[in-house]
């Protein structure tokens, strides 16, 4: 008898697995790349999160109003199959399961182990962190694979370490510097006079990928209690969460150094704002709660990796159904779609090391796989919000009008943000999606698929 995934998250899991995934190394560089980008002006780095922040919100509440509607195997994909069909939502399955959550589990793993490489002082490129960064992917896969349920518990565990020194500096930092007038000082001196809608635009760019990855908390909606109900109160209490946390740990760091030494600091401008105010150990137990940080987004990221061709087996659709869609009796789990993940997820490290962190190895092929996914990720959404405000004719206004637009053109944005800053790069990466999709036709071809 064919089993199903059992019920086994609560409302928490979600909401954790929403902060967790988002939160991750970004916040900790990316408040000085914005600080940057707006010359110093911290009023407009403030704005800038609010924007990119207000668009994640929007695509989360229209993703939100879905789930109150649909509910199968796997969030965006019952939602794309919902709006446009069966066929976009193999095509939407396909992309997640073999670019977008492989692509961003592998960097999470470096990214993991490039700051274990710092605490110890070893280079971030060198044997030692892609060693670690093997031992990081093998050992998430392990969890998920072996435990799911523990893999949530240490998703909420992660997520809850992960906040202490956001919080601790938001608070204590923004105390200290309304004590010595250092926040004030932050607020009225800018540092460096910039065009300000230049400034906004690369300020908001820098947002858009530290707000990634909220999506992947609907991966798990089969499996979530009660998930008509708590899945849109996870992504909406979630995505607050995070834009809240982001802006009030932005003030703190504004009140624990200047601008100006934040601008000069680079990456190192977390670490000295948290040895101003906590000394030393402060400015060393920050890379522990990093590296706790970023394997909590690693954790989530691999729940979403093990489900991803699952999503698609399930509907007896893909590459080989029969064998993906199997569900492990002791775990509960789609291992061959789990194990498919990990080796996914072991390509595109090799490819992310060799385009990113070393000499070229791909020539013209060479891009960024932490961040072009999400210009396809953004792209796919804009039909599914077309589709659900014509589909949805018993919605009220808010729901059925107004939060999709904003959605749509937060979208929008997100697209030629990421096509600016990346250029030709882009036209590579196409390349290697339009492979990959054309695939996808064979396969269900080779299955006798009838998508319609």
């Amino acid at each position: 008898m064919e089993q199903a995934l059992q019920k086994k998250f609560g409302l928490f899991t979600a909401i954790a697995m929403v902060v967790g995934i988002v939160i991750g190394s970004g916040v900790f560089f990316k408040a000085e790349k914005i600080l940057t980008a707006t010359g110093g002006n911290l009023p407009l780095g403030i704005f800038a999160w609010v924007v990119g922040g207000f668009i994640m919100i929007s695509c989360a509440y229209t993703f939100s109003v879905m789930a109150t509607k649909y509910e199968r195997v796997n969030g965006i994909v019952d939602y794309a199959e919902a709006a446009m069909g069966r066929k976009y939502g193999y095509y939407v399955g396909w992309f997640m399961a073999l670019i977008y959550y492989p692509t961003l589990t592998s960097v999470l793993a470096w990214v993991s182990a490039r700051y274990t490489a710092v605490l110890f002082g070893w280079g971030i490129t060198g044997g030692e962190c892609m060693t670690i960064a093997a031992f990081y992917l093998v050992a998430s896969y392990a969890l998920n694979a072996l435990s799911p349920v523990l893999a949530g518990k240490f998703q909420v565990t992660a997520t809850v370490i992960k906040l202490i020194p956001l919080v601790l500096m938001a608070v204590v930092g923004t105390i200290f510097g309304l004590n010595n007038g250092m926040i004030v000082q932050n607020f009225t001196t800018v540092v460096s006079e910039v065009d300000p809608m230049n400034a906004l635009f690369t300020a908001v760019v820098a947002t858009s990928f530290a707000y990634e990855g909220w999506i992947i908390a609907t991966s798990i909606n089969a499996e979530l209690k009660d998930s008509k109900r708590n899945l849109p109160i996870a992504l909406m209490a979630g995505t607050f969460t995070v834009m809240l946390v982001y802006i009030l740990y932005y003030v703190g760091l504004a009140g624990a150094v200047t601008n100006q030494t934040l601008m000069a600091g680079g990456q190192e401008g977390a670490k000295l704002a948290f040895e101003t105010i906590f000394s030393s150990l402060g400015g060393t137990l920050i890379f522990v709660f990093v590296i706790i940080s970023c394997l909590g987004t690693l954790n989530g990221l691999m729940l979403g990796c093990t489900r991803g061709i699952y999503s698609i087996a399930a509907r007896n659709e893909g590459l080989r159904p029969t064998m993906f869609k199997q569900i492990d009796g002791v775990t509960n789990m789609p291992t061959n779609s789990a194990i498919l993940g990990l080796l996914l997820s072991a390509v595109w490290l090799v490819f992310f090391y060799g385009a990113n962190l070393t000499t070229p190895w791909f020539g013209f092929f060479c891009f960024d796989s932490s961040e072009l996914p999400i210009v396809t990720i953004y792209a796919l959404y804009l039909p599914i919000f077309v589709s659900f405000m014509k589909k949805e004719v018993d919605l009220p206004m808010f729901k059925r009008y107004i939060m999709p637009t904003l959605a749509i053109l937060g979208s929008l944005f997100m697209i030629f943000a990421a096509c600016f800053a990346h250029r030709m790069a882009v036209v590579a990466y196409l390349v290697i999606f339009a492979v990959v999709m054309i695939a996808g036709a064979f396969f269900t071809r080779e299955n006798g698929s009838q998508l319609q």
